[in-house]
């Protein structure tokens, strides 16, 4: 794409390529491009000017305004509210601008559709309570203190992240929107943890949770992270055989005693262990160790590299299955007189270890399954802050077991001969999300979600959900099936209290559809504070009590539990939706991050209640990483503010002001099913990019100077072909546009608006029409043809992108002619009409060019302008084409002869015999389609181009004067009209 220069004496332009006259006589008589729009806006200027066209265009009422008009269909796209816990960032505009949520709200708009979309925040948890309180922890504070603590920081949090999203134009009420702590939500919320509690979904009982002690509290699934490059100490231990299954003892003999070896990268649930578990239709084998005659019960698959570990030949004395083991009791290694079965379990691998499982019910998933069953004993000894109890024993009491009570563990199995090897081992180990550190599977009393009676029906309605990509839906489906059951208690302040009490005596707790329904009123009038403030009798009062058939309030006390935040999140379809007919969203959108979390906290919560999703199709986006491919982080230096990207920095030359625009095409243009990479070259190449933009917009404008569609368009069957071509090729744009925007497809949406651009209008129609445009009489219907397609052009692509570049659209609409002050986003999407497309039209115009590519390939390095032409085309249907682009056999104004960009053409069935010698010859074929196939021909063509014995004219400088110093006949006409 050529770029728009202007000088003082000769001017480029941009798109013309051609020197048109700065000075001289004919000057003033050529009708060069004008306007106002500026192709560059940097620094301050930039700055100023999207601010002004935010108020100019009324950004602020754009939501409301397109609320309150009638539309036929209702688009609705929810997503994951931001957590307000920090200042904006990039992930925020890739979210936030994407699908990219402004970009595509944007788009159903102008297609007519009535958009609902209200922002919210997620405001509870533990990141927040943590944040809020800094340096002083809770000691000291009461729940009421911590709440306000709390709620003060996040409401300044929202404050940044909403002024932010605001002059990032997203298109919202920002009056209207929502927060997880507010008492309506709340409200909500507790109407459908009541209807899943009515339906015995919602439990509480004492099982393995994954909880944190450097947070104190349970965790979900969905609040781990999973660090690959955790290091555990694992060991090999024995469990001595007291007991041998029949089937061995029967086999084996007096062979001497024979232990059973076992792998774990958990050294510290020893002494929690409660029985040994075998896979039963796995192969197991008696071996001998050759270095020291000890005899060992591992599974046969393991053999090989077992040896390998131990340096020392493993000789095998007798085979047994899995079932064969049932009966066998184990010597617990570290507790005297304690015994522990050998039991079947599915779970057991091959992959590493010895393929038999130490089992400890009390710290770990599958463990308690196991216990479950076999109804094992379930102790606890390791306490909140992770440190052993007093069951654990003295030798281990207080210790943490992450730590010195790990250390302790092993040198009690050493001691008592039970450790076989020990060693550093790099896996996979679950975190907590918010204070890094690792987290124990331990069991505690908490409220649980039955996924397990959830998960067939949220797999069917799953099913019916579109997702983008279409690859995360195993991911989606494979969080289901790994999860049992949600734990959606905490052991904190700052949440939406459990709205459960327990009897002083019993403990047993007090929970019905009557004391939430009015803890549900409570909260609704007052906020969930009231939890705290108000007395137990207002909370449990007597009619309450009598409906519930409980006793005196006196009896009972208020619990301690607040839900998860999965669970106040999950519960918006609910709370934010329920202005819609069917509380059901055409899109969800969120990082990859939330197929745990908030995607399943929805769908399980709405399958529960609704028994559908609450979404029609899920948008899932990957994360924000450098230009070097790094994850951003503050030790490392490389995270990337938007508001220094929108504003600039301190150093002008480091960091340039670049303007919304640029954000949000960087956002429009990443491939957000990958990770996104932001940096100052992917920000340069989009300001590029939009600059490049600019220049054609600048082009389009300066040519529409004193131009009005309403009154001088011309109608397209009054056309030149080529015009009207364009049309067609407009339409095809505008259709190909929308299609991408259906699908999301912004990225699409950028590359088809780049290849029109370039292909279509730069290199092809821009070249072809400059001479029309600006030499023709100024009222020419050729040249008001022109103009015609040039306003629909315009106006197409400045709709097209409108949704992606905002700011800009607005700008290039309030300098286009014929709107008298509308705003574009009010006035629709691209307008195109199926009477562009018109039968034959295609084909002559493409045949033709298919001619031109032929003669210029014959000419490389060399002026078209300079050559006249002789095409001949047999007779047939291609001729009858091409002839309709030329009425007489031989004409330098035709559309022909402007589409061949030379200075003359002659169309003949035959090439004449006297061709002068220096003619360049060159030929080719065109194959023609009509009707779907009905009508094909291919016709042959040849092209016979000499140099013409024509001056150049001194006005429009094309070669049809009779003299270097006399305009040509045209540009006469024009000059004498003129005086």
């Amino acid at each position: 794409m050529g770029m728009w220069q202007q000088s003082v004496g000769g001017r480029f332009l941009g798109h013309c390529g051609k020197w048109w006259y700065g000075a001289g006589p004919y000057r003033d008589s050529v009708l060069l491009p004008r306007t106002e729009f500026p192709m560059k806006l940097t620094g301050q200027n930039l700055i100023d000017r999207e601010v002004q066209i935010q108020q100019e265009c009324g950004f602020a009422e754009l939501y409301s305004w397109q609320r309150e008009r009638k539309a036929k269909k209702e688009y609705c796209l929810h997503d994951g509210p931001p957590y307000a816990n920090g200042d904006p960032h990039v992930g925020h505009a890739l979210n936030k601008v994407l699908i990219r949520d402004d970009i595509q709200n944007r788009f159903e708009m102008l297609r007519g559709k009535q958009v609902h979309y209200v922002p919210g925040w997620d405001c509870h948890g533990l990141p927040i309570e943590l944040k809020a309180l800094g340096e002083l922890g809770t000691s000291g504070l009461s729940p009421l203190q911590i709440r306000q603590k709390a709620r003060e920081f996040a409401e300044g949090a929202i404050a940044r992240q909403r002024a932010a999203f605001q002059r990032w134009g997203v298109m919202a009420d920002w009056d209207k929107c929502y927060y997880t702590f507010d008492g309506t939500y709340e409200a909500a919320q507790l109407k459908v943890f009541q209807d899943m509690h009515s339906k015995g979904l919602i439990y509480q009982d004492y099982k393995p949770v994954f909880w944190s002690p450097s947070s104190r509290t349970a965790l979900a699934e969905a609040e781990l992270e999973y660090n690959p490059q955790h290091v555990s100490k694992a060991i090999y231990a024995t469990f001595a055989l007291a007991t041998l299954p029949p089937k061995m003892a029967e086999a084996v003999g007096e062979l001497g005693s024979i232990s059973v070896l076992v792998w774990t990268t958990q050294p510290w649930t020893i002494p929690a262990n409660q029985a040994v578990c075998f896979m039963p239709n796995a192969q197991y084998s008696v071996v001998k160790r050759r270095d020291s005659s000890q005899l060992l019960l591992v599974a046969t698959e393991r053999v090989s590299s077992l040896a390998t570990l131990l340096s020392t030949e493993l000789e095998s004395v007798g085979t047994f299955t899995g079932t064969e083991l049932e009966g066998g009791v184990c010597q617990h290694p570290t507790i005297p007189k304690k015994e522990v079965p050998l039991l079947p379990a599915n779970f057991v691998t091959m992959g590493k270890g010895t393929g038999l499982v130490h089992t400890a019910p009390a710290h770990g998933m599958e463990d308690y399954s196991v216990a479950s069953h076999f109804k094992l004993s379930v102790e606890c000894i390791v306490d909140e802050e992770g440190r052993f109890t007093e069951l654990a024993g003295p030798e281990l009491q207080s210790l943490s077991v992450m730590g010195e009570g790990n250390d302790t563990v092993i040198s009690m199995l050493k001691a008592v001969g039970s450790l076989v090897k020990e060693e550093e081992c790099v896996h996979s180990y679950p975190y907590d999300w918010r204070s890094k550190e690792p987290v124990v599977i331990r069991p505690s009393k908490q409220w649980f979600i039955d996924i397990a009676s959830l998960k067939d029906k949220a797999k069917e309605v799953l099913a019916k959900v579109r997702v983008i990509p279409e690859s995360a839906r195993g991911s989606l489906l494979a969080h289901l099936d790994r999860r049992p059951y949600w734990c959606i208690s905490r052991q904190r302040s700052w949440g939406v209290p459990i709205p459960v009490f327990y009897h002083k005596e019993t403990g047993e707790p007090l929970i019905n559809k009557h004391t939430v329904s009015h803890v549900t009123q409570l909260f609704s009038e007052k906020g969930s504070d009231c939890w705290w403030e108000l007395p137990l009798e207002s909370l449990l009062p007597p009619e309450v009590l009598k409906k519930s058939k409980a006793g005196e309030v006196t009896d009972y006390e208020r619990g301690d539990d607040v839900l998860d935040i999965w669970f106040d999140s999950g519960t918006s379809w609910a709370a934010v939706l329920g202005d819609l007919s069917y509380l059901l969203a055409d899109v969800y959108v969120e990082g990859k991050d939330q197929i745990g979390g908030w995607f399943q906290s929805s769908l399980l919560t709405s399958v529960a209640v609704q028994k559908r999703a609450p979404y029609k199709a899920l948008m899932i986006h990957d994360f924000v990483i450098s230009e070097k491919g790094e994850k951003m982080s503050k030790s490392l230096g490389n995270i990337v503010d938007p508001d220094t990207v929108i504003h600039g920095g301190e150093d002008p030359s480091v960091s340039p002001a670049y303007g919304v625009d640029v954000l949000r095409w960087w956002v429009a243009e990443s491939n957000v099913f990958s990770e996104v990479q932001i940096g100052p070259n992917v920000l340069n190449s989009a300001r590029d990019s939009i600059n490049k933009l600019r220049n054609t917009l600048k082009f389009l404008l300066g040519n529409l100077q004193g131009f009005d569609p309403r009154t001088q368009a011309v109608d397209p069957k009054e056309m030149h072909y080529i015009d009207q071509y364009l049309l067609h090729l407009l339409r095809n744009y505008s259709m190909k546009m929308t299609d991408a925007y259906n699908d999301f497809g912004a990225g699409r949406a950028i590359r088809l608006l780049q290849a029109f651009i370039t292909r279509d209008l730069s290199k092809f129609y821009f070249s072809i029409i400059k001479d029309r445009l600006y030499c023709d009489p100024e009222d020419s219907l050729g040249r008001r043809s022109c103009q015609t397609v040039l306003e629909e052009i315009l106006d197409g692509v400045t709709r097209s992108i409108a949704p992606i570049l905002p700011h800009l659209a607005e700008e290039v609409y309030l300098h286009a002619p014929g709107h008298n002050g509308m705003t574009l986003f009010r006035s629709g999407w691209i307008k195109s009409s199926p009477v562009w497309r018109r039968p034959g039209l295609e084909e002559a115009v493409e045949g033709a060019c298919a001619i031109r590519d032929s003669f210029l390939s014959s000419i490389p390095g060399r002026n078209a302008a300079e050559y006249e032409l002789t095409i001949e085309i047999e007779p047939g249907l291609l001729f009858e084409l091409i002839e309709s682009l030329q009425d007489e056999p031989t004409s330098s104004s035709s559309q022909l002869t402007e589409l061949m960009m030379s200075s003359q053409t002659t169309l003949t069935s035959a090439l004449p015999r006297d061709l002068p010698a220096d003619a360049l010859i060159s030929n080719g074929s065109f194959l023609i389609n009509l009707e779907g196939g009905v009508i094909r021909e291919d016709s042959a063509y040849q092209v016979a181009a000499v140099p013409t014995s024509m001056a150049r004219c001194p006005r429009c400088r094309r070669y049809t004067s009779s003299s270097p110093d006399c305009p040509c006949p045209r540009c006469q006409t024009i000059l004498t009209r003129a005086q």
